[in-house]
């Protein structure tokens, strides 16, 4: 193996390529969280709450659409954050970044026993302890590690193969989608819709969730320098993605709400499983909607997988992460050892049992929205200080977009605050977040000595390629 970082190669297509933005954000959540959303806000409520997400997503995804046309390297947040606000808003950006996507490969580790569960009942054997009320079982803890291995090993053989298995897997799951919707609709109780709002801090808890359920367009640049469609198009993708998952996870909501009443939701494991039995009248029917949930959960883990790889390569490329991490396999030509970590970070979730689900969704949705907070604010500097930069795809009214986005993460950042009544839970939550934030610290140190042996200018290079002499830099 090379001591060099190679670079990466143009490969992806259109297909690919929206599969992995889709199957990101359409992972296991809607399966799992959908009863306690609507417990929260109500049927019609959830939905709203998704539109408000929707809203700022669809606002910093129209920043994320220029930037990543105009800027198109791995680990794209890296490159937007080191041209607008330098190595240090670069290394915040990316690390930033990976809280989520960590956050979401672990949820999903944790989600895979949960549909053995739901499958094999009995499944849970071998008590370990006990976690916030939750009994860990070896069963539980060995089905997710076994997950986390194989994800590993997808990745480990390329990105080629990655993506297929995506496009395989994100096909399936809008067929099981299709046949849960609309017969759900047609069949379903509006009765079972009251109360269609539980009130406004409802809304709000529901919220809160939604970066992380729709976290995955961003995914997008980080694989931008393995793309090979017109930049153009993939700025298109980015929005389209976002589009699909707000029909998805509002089609979620509704066709939960009619086919189940709201007091029985409070003791459903998976409430949109029962809901899909409900609607054909037997259990099997659920049995085929967990289907498309482990679809959802192989997508998901697929894509945050492939794109945390490529985030962290490309900070070790920078020389903010020690220089091992930017090495590629000479054959499958993936970072061998950022896979390797990220493997083992993941097989660790399921150890926390079934309750790190909703601690792992509200800390990287905080992490999720400082980050979109980050590219907002680049895309105002980029705008402002390169304005005869090559824009493959334009935003309109660009002014009013970025701040509007900037707006709306500022204001989402603070819905986790300990004052707001939807804050984050104390410890599990912030602990998260503060360890991660610790860790980011110490490796801050180390990459101030690498960023000082490579000079400046090399960083650019490295980070840039190309685009340093575009940007004059």
């Amino acid at each position: 193996m090379s001591d060099a970082p190679l670079q990466l190669r143009k490969i992806l297509g259109r297909r690919d390529v929206l599969a992995i933005a889709f199957g990101a954000m359409v992972g296991w959540g809607w399966v799992v969280l959908a009863g306690e959303m609507i417990l929260r806000a109500g049927t019609l409520g959830s939905i709203l709450a998704f539109g408000f997400g929707a809203v700022m997503v669809w606002l910093v995804g129209l920043t994320y659409a220029e930037l990543t046309a105009a800027l198109s390297r791995a680990g794209g947040e890296i490159s937007f954050t080191f041209v607008a606000l330098g190595p240090a808003g670069a290394f915040i950006c990316g690390w930033t970044l990976v809280l989520a996507y960590v956050g979401v490969c672990a949820f999903e580790a944790v989600a895979l026993p949960t549909v053995a569960s739901y499958v094999a009942p009995g499944f849970e054997t071998g008590y370990l302890y006990t976690v916030a009320g939750w009994d860990v079982h070896l069963s539980w803890v060995l089905v997710g590690v076994a997950g986390a291995l194989a994800i590993g090993v997808v990745n480990y053989r390329g990105i080629r193969f990655a993506a297929f298995a995506q496009s395989v897997a994100a096909g399936i799951l809008l067929l099981v989608g299709l046949a849960f919707f609309v017969p759900g609709t047609m069949s379903g109780d509006t009765a079972n819709l009251a109360p269609y709002l539980t009130g406004w801090e409802g809304v709000l808890r529901v919220v809160i969730m939604t970066p992380f359920l729709y976290i995955g367009f961003d995914v997008i640049p980080q694989i931008a320098e393995e793309i090979n469609i017109p930049f153009r198009a993939v700025g298109r993708i980015i929005i389209v993605s976002i589009v699909m998952a707000l029909v998805w996870y509002g089609l979620v909501q509704w066709t939960v709400g009619l086919s189940l009443a709201p007091e029985t939701l409070v003791d459903r494991e998976l409430p949109t499983a029962d809901a899909m039995s409900a609607v054909y009248g037997s259990p099997w029917a659920g049995r085929v909607l967990v289907f498309g949930g482990l679809l959802g959960i192989v997508t998901s883990w697929n894509a945050f997988f492939l794109g945390a790889s490529r985030l962290l390569f490309a900070m070790a490329r920078g020389g903010m992460l020690p220089p091992v991490f930017a090495r590629l396999h000479p054959r499958y030509e993936s970072p061998v050892a950022v896979v390797f970590v990220l493997t083992v970070l993941t097989a660790i979730a399921p150890f926390f049992g079934r309750p790190a689900l909703v601690w792992l969704t509200d800390a990287g949705s905080l992490a999720t929205v400082v980050a979109y907070l980050l590219v907002a604010v680049s895309f105002l500097v980029i705008r402002r200080r390169y304005p005869d930069l090559p824009r493959p795809y334009r935003t309109p009214v660009p002014s009013v977009v970025g701040w509007l986005a900037v707006t709306t993460t500022v204001f989402f950042i603070l819905l986790y605050m300990p004052w707001s009544p939807s804050a984050l839970v104390w410890p599990q939550e912030w602990a998260i977040v503060l360890v991660w934030v610790g860790l980011g610290a110490m490796l801050a140190f180390g990459m101030r000595r690498r960023v000082a042996a490579l000079g400046r200018g090399r960083q650019a290079r490295l980070i840039l390629g190309d685009y340093v002499k575009e940007l004059g830099l």
